[in-house]
């Protein structure tokens, strides 16, 4: 149960060696997405962030953003800023230098440069020269164990409790089995199912914090003063046949497997443990991808029982149907299918362990749907408003 990838100076593994074209600022968008649109073998964020953010909402907002920038699947990092946020990109270059010293970084100023259009020149210089080195990187043979995976199931449907969420939970097993990491997030889709969660909890400290996250996240919804219903579940999840959060919750959780739950940590946080983890994520899609991304997942997989198209710029992204019919219409986006579960054709075992070959394919350079089409999607979570 090997793969291919890239051991950093630092010992992490990365499965893919992007150079990254990184904004500190929402302002600094078009000129990284201009940069990484002229240099093949870049790839860019972008986001609404990096200005006149307060106080633990500006701080969350850098962390993420170095994370990304220091993630072993990216081999180096073109910042760029306008020069005049909060988020300076002189400050996120500099946080990703010390703790990656081995990684070529370059930072580029709007303002300083004289205009986009030169600021875009410059990036590009600096990005070609990256592309350059990174291309001479010799992949090796490394064990499962090096990996963590990020699980997220959106667009969620009656059977993606039956077929694809339980065949993922076999995936997980399998990786933990091997000595590797997963990650179980989507609070709000946990709710009603804490319980159980809490019951698999390595000791009473952490099953404490599944009843504590769940019991915030609650007072959160009951602050707003508004029904749950819409947001969890969305209007597609109960068309698609899911009557309330609990049902929805319940069959969320397969995703995790079988395995001991041996922590609960707070978005973005990084991932230190081997085993079963759960972090604290909105069940948003994107918000959640990019938070499991910035606690170290190289890669994702992403059950869907309604669609979904969304991956991470920087971490392959693996879909997963619920059903036939769904991966047919949108086989563009999807990479398996696991509704011949549905139709009685394979089971629930058979699928995962295909779901896991395909994970160890994927970390050696197999390309997703979602890359090959340049799906690039990102965003962090708010706490705070824009002053």
């Amino acid at each position: 149960m090997d793969f291919r990838g890239y051991r950093r100076p630092d010992g992490k593994v990365g499965i893919r060696n992007h150079v990254l074209i990184l904004p500190s600022v929402v302002c600094a968008n078009r000129v990284a997405r201009g940069i990484s649109q002229q240099i093949a073998g870049t790839t860019w964020v972008e986001h609404q962030h990096g200005c006149t953010q307060l106080g633990a909402d500006a701080e969350l907002t850098s962390h993420v953003l170095v994370s990304h920038g220091t993630h072993p699947n990216v081999y180096g990092v073109v910042v760029v800023g306008l020069g005049c946020e909060t988020i300076r990109a002189q400050d996120i270059a500099a946080a990703i230098k010390k703790q990656c010293p081995y990684k070529p970084v370059h930072t580029v100023i709007i303002q300083d440069e004289g205009g986009s259009v030169k600021a875009t020149a410059a990036g590009a210089s600096a990005a070609r020269r990256m592309v350059a080195e990174a291309s001479r990187a010799v992949q090796e043979t490394l064990a499962a164990s090096e990996l963590i995976l990020g699980t997220e199931c959106g667009g969620s449907d009656a059977c993606s409790g039956i077929s694809a969420n339980p065949s993922l939970g076999v995936a997980s097993d399998l990786l933990i089995e091997a000595g590797g990491t997963v990650i179980l997030a989507e609070t709000t889709e946990i709710i009603g199912a804490e319980h159980i969660m809490a019951a698999r909890a390595v000791n009473g400290q952490v099953a404490k914090k599944c009843n504590d996250l769940i019991e915030r996240c609650e007072a959160l919804a009951t602050n707003m003063g508004v029904d749950m219903r819409g947001g969890q579940p969305t209007p597609g999840n109960i068309e698609g046949g899911l009557s309330s959060i609990e049902e929805k919750s319940l069959g969320c959780i397969y995703k995790a497997g079988s395995k001991p739950l041996q922590d609960v940590i707070e978005y973005a946080e990084p991932i230190h443990q081997k085993g079963l983890v759960w972090m604290d994520t909105p069940g948003q899609d994107v918000e959640q991808i990019t938070g499991m991304v910035a606690g170290g997942c190289q890669l994702v997989v992403f059950t869907t029982g309604r669609g979904t198209c969304c991956g991470s710029p920087i971490a392959p992204t693996i879909k997963v149907s619920t059903t036939t019919k769904l991966f047919e219409k949108m086989n563009d986006n999807i990479d398996l299918d696991a509704g011949a579960i549905i139709s009685g054709e394979s089971t629930v075992q058979q699928v995962g362990e295909t779901i896991f070959m395909e994970m160890l394919e994927v970390a050696s350079g197999k390309l997703t749907k979602s890359e090959i089409l340049g799906f690039n999607d990102f965003a962090i979570k708010r706490i705070g408003p824009s002053m």
